[in-house]
């Protein structure tokens, strides 16, 4: 089994409940309410600039220059690309880019920024990759989990949300990320792949908790 196998063997039940968590359901059928998916928008909004510079201190550590070039060329994509998304709603709801990444982040994007920041300023090229591996991949799933029964129709409200992280091309993000994981935890020494197992576990809960948080619209409690 490869390693980015057993990780996801590791995080079965953690995905599996995803699939299963009220925000998913509603996002795929279209009943999820707006403002709940809006609040969603705007936490992802904050995640993504951080995930972006995650991307960057990968290419800093990548030990060969077409993973750096690669890891360049996700944070780039990923500023690009999915903010585009992003504000596509954003104009929807009359927000300017800067507007929507000035929304304060809440408890768990926070904590989960914060946790993948920490692997990037002191980890391997190996650990961070593993540690932004979780939102790549579940997103993918996710994606193709609400494609099971075909595209949703020009109406869905959600549609273009669906048709990104479905899409052929997402899922070559998170494929290349698995073959560098795969790649690198070959040489990797036992302490750093258990250092990988927990980055892995951790991003996958909050990936989880980040449904969580856009359902309850968590704000902070004092």
């Amino acid at each position: 089994m490869s390693f980015s196998n057993h990780l996801r063997q590791l995080a079965k039940p953690i995905w599996d409940a995803q699939l299963r968590h009220p925000f998913v359901i509603a996002l795929g059928n279209g009943t999820l309410p707006e403002g709940k998916f809006k609040y969603y928008i705007l936490q992802d909004a904050r995640f993504l600039s951080d995930l972006a510079r995650v991307f960057s201190a990968g290419a800093l550590r990548a030990p060969d220059s077409e993973s750096a070039l690669r890891f360049t060329k996700l944070a780039e994509e990923t500023s690009v690309v999915e903010h585009s998304l992003h504000e596509g709603y954003g104009t929807k709801w009359k927000m300017s880019p800067a507007q929507m990444t000035s929304v304060p982040m809440a408890p768990t994007t926070y904590a989960y920024t914060r946790h993948m920041l920490t692997v990037a300023a002191s980890g391997s090229a190996a650990e961070i990759t593993v540690v932004a591996l979780p939102c790549a991949w579940i997103y993918c799933v996710v994606g193709q989990h609400l494609f099971k029964n075909g595209p949703p129709p020009k109406s869905h409200p959600y549609r273009d949300w669906l048709m990104l992280y479905a899409s052929p091309e997402f899922a070559k993000v998170q494929r290349w990320m698995r073959q560098k994981v795969d790649e690198w935890a070959k040489t990797a020494s036992k302490g750093e792949k258990q250092r990988m197992e927990e980055a892995f576990m951790i991003s996958s809960r909050y990936e989880w908790m980040f449904w969580e948080m856009a359902w309850n619209e968590e704000a902070w409690p004092v």
